[in-house]
């Protein structure tokens, strides 16, 4: 091998946004290195931003007008004199162009070779060169622009996956039962692969439908030193899309260890290759088969550092460098046990749908240790361009299952309101006794179908609502203009109770409240009555005695909206008014948007009659496909959706007329 010159960094350009540039971000600054952002129009006020040294507007909203362009990111790296660029994970992290460009103009590019890149981004011919080290693989055919889609799937066998070549993160990806669906499939995936990558090369491949996904880290640098860091498995996945990850795998033995970590380094070392990497696979029992090589740091790389110590961004940042890894194989071992899970701004009542909007208050648990890491704070909005991920939680302890209780008891208790989100999903799950029994194969949602929302009971609503009341009526003192002095609800006669009346979840609920002579509250919510001391108010905190149990909260404003964080979770309720507004009645019949998002494809027109489950309208939003059906069977009578139209959420697309 030829030598190697070592040449530090000095100044890192990372192309890329959210969490993994401020996780990148600050890798290099604790290793001296002056850090430059780049970021797209929307992403303007992103913490990111904020984070970095320096930042470059990219001048566009979408990631094709922006995070995609070699030439724009080049000219950032010009601009501001930078010397190396990290391309984080997604966008242009796996092209080779890229790589090749950012080397020719005399910068370090943090990732392996463009050769190696190159050779595992066609994904098909990754798998020839994996036969050939002896790899084993599952049976797979490109699809050409003029090929028989159903003499190719006959030949791959059904069930199979259309998936897309340049792809990653579910993006591209669509499970096929049978013929009937495989053209609707690859029209999907092909659009969207094109959409996210830039490249619309899709293949088929066998699916199995109930494996685990299980990969290895590979770590290797450019005097030819390569090793393995153990297993990751990430089973846990919607719409292909790991939500949960954990290392070591429950299911993994030290023997299947060894011999999953040697096909891995086989891997990396047919490409000759350098940096961090991750060689995917499909595990089922003790027999495993190659799925794919990721040519970058993996968004679950929190856990593998978790259990060996590693910081894997300083690792890419020394080997771009030139430096040696400086340690072998021998010289790692697993720490305990480490789980992450992906917080997401998504609806998992709605098949998690994206759900953009606000995060009006996000303050991270500590109730527990855990690791942060997010890209977001208190008011970042959250559009429909990107991906929906707000952060990821990581915990590490001595056992598997102290590991998902601590992190379950940390997500309940963080803090994140303003838009919905996957994160009671995630608190159900991890106490699933399926999860903490380790059965989590690929099918684990469908199979066990965890809660998708958190079921707020009686006595904890009636809690909330009395923090409410207690904290308005705080406010309303605090504010008094005259008689500031007189004790809140001081009567010289007997007056009825104040009434406050809130929704939650549809409901209207009535609260009656007045002052007692002992200085509390009495307080009656429909047929249940309380007795509330106030042990402390102030600055939206209050700590209350509601029938002698301690209740504690936190509570802020927004408009007729109450977002209110105990340590059971968060709960979001409506003032109402007093008297109804007047307004229109509820529209019948009417198929709205579900989220913000551009409109694909209208596949209906007025007069036309429609089947339960007939596809309408497909919208894109935050790079994934939604398909939009017919809730009954009807007429189409009326159609607002027109192909290229950006619409809003709850925007009227198509109007039916139920037909019995």
């Amino acid at each position: 091998m030829a030598d190697v010159i070592f040449k530090p960094i000095s100044r890192l350009l990372i192309a890329n946004r959210g969490e993994i540039a401020r996780r990148i971000i600050k890798s290099a600054r604790d290793m001296g290195i002056s850090t430059v952002a780049v970021y797209a129009d929307s992403d303007a006020t992103a913490p990111f931003v904020s984070d970095a040294d320096t930042a470059i507007a990219l001048e566009g909203q979408t990631s094709a007008e922006t995070y995609l362009r070699i030439e724009k990111i080049l000219d950032a790296c010009q601009r501001t004199g930078a010397d190396a660029v990290h391309p984080g994970y997604g966008f242009l992290s796996e092209n080779a162009e890229f790589a090749r460009a950012v080397l020719d103009a005399g910068m370090a590019w943090v990732g392996p070779s463009p050769e190696a890149i190159a050779a595992m981004g066609d994904k098909l011919s990754a798998k020839a060169l994996m036969e050939k080290a002896d790899v084993p693989t599952l049976p797979a055919e490109e699809l050409a622009p003029d090929a028989d889609l159903s003499a190719v799937a006959d030949r791959v066998g059904y069930p199979l996956l259309v998936k897309a070549s340049a792809g990653g993160g579910g993006r591209g990806m669509r499970v096929v039962s049978s013929e009937s669906e495989l053209e609707a499939a690859v029209e999907g995936a092909r659009r969207e692969a094109g959409s996210a990558f830039g490249d619309d090369t899709l293949f088929m491949e066998r699916w199995l439908p109930a494996c685990r996904h299980v990969e290895i880290q590979i770590l290797g640098d450019r005097h030819g030193n390569l090793l393995h860091c153990f297993e990751r498995e990430c089973s846990i996945q919607r719409r292909h899309q790991k939500i949960i990850e954990e290392a070591p795998s429950p299911a993994v033995s030290d023997e299947l260890r060894d011999r999953m970590g040697a096909a891995a380094v086989a891997a990396g070392q047919t490409l000759g290759y350098s940096s961090a990497g991750t060689v995917e696979f499909l595990l089922d029992g003790d027999d495993f088969w190659f799925l794919e090589v990721n040519t970058r740091l993996q968004v679950e790389h929190p856990v593998t550092e978790a259990i060996t110590g590693l910081d894997l961004v300083r690792e890419q940042l020394r080997i771009a460098e030139g430096d040696v890894l400086g340690y072998g194989q021998e010289d790692l071992s697993i720490n305990g046990h480490a789980i992450e899970v992906r917080l997401y701004a998504e609806d998992p009542e709605k098949n998690f749908l994206p759900s953009p909007g606000t995060v009006e208050f996000w303050e991270p648990s500590t109730a527990a240790t855990a690791r942060f890491d997010s890209g977001i704070e208190s008011g970042t909005e959250v559009g429909v361009a990107f991906d929906p991920m707000l952060a990821k939680v990581i915990v590490h302890a001595p056992t598997r299952r102290e590991a998902a209780g601590r992190l379950a008891r940390v997500m309940e208790t963080t803090r994140i309101q303003g838009l919905t989100t996957n994160r009671d999903f995630l608190v159900a799950t991890l106490r699933t006794p399926e999860f903490l029994a380790g059965d989590t194969t690929t099918d684990f949602i469908e199979r066990v179908a965890p809660a998708a929302a958190r079921k707020v009971e009686d006595v904890e609503l009636h809690h909330v609502l009395i923090c409410v009341v207690i904290e308005v009526q705080a406010r309303r003192r605090a504010e008094a203009k005259v008689l500031g002095t007189i004790s809140s609800g001081w009567r010289n006669s007997r007056m009825p109770p104040q009434l406050s009346r809130f929704e939650f979840a549809g409901e209207a609920l009535e609260v009656a409240y007045a002052a007692n002579r002992s200085g509390g509250f009495d307080v009656s919510i429909g047929e249940s009555t309380f007795d509330v001391i106030v042990r402390g108010a102030g600055g939206g905190e209050l700590e209350l005695d509601i029938d002698g149990r301690r209740v504690s909260a936190r509570l802020d404003q927004r408009g007729d909206d109450w977002y209110v964080h105990t340590n059971q979770g968060d709960v979001t309720v409506t003032e109402l008014p007093r008297f109804p507004l007047p307004g229109a009645d509820e529209f019948q019949g009417g198929l709205t948007a579900p989220m913000p998002g551009k409109v694909l494809a209208t596949h209906v027109s007025v007069g036309e009659s429609v089947e339960q489950g007939q596809l309408l309208v497909i919208l894109e939003a935050m790079k994934m496909e939604h398909r939009i059906t017919a809730p009954v069977t009807g007429k189409v009578v009326e159609v607002h959706a027109s192909e290229g139209e950006q619409v809003g959420n709850g925007e009227l697309l198509i109007v039916l007329e139920e037909v019995s």
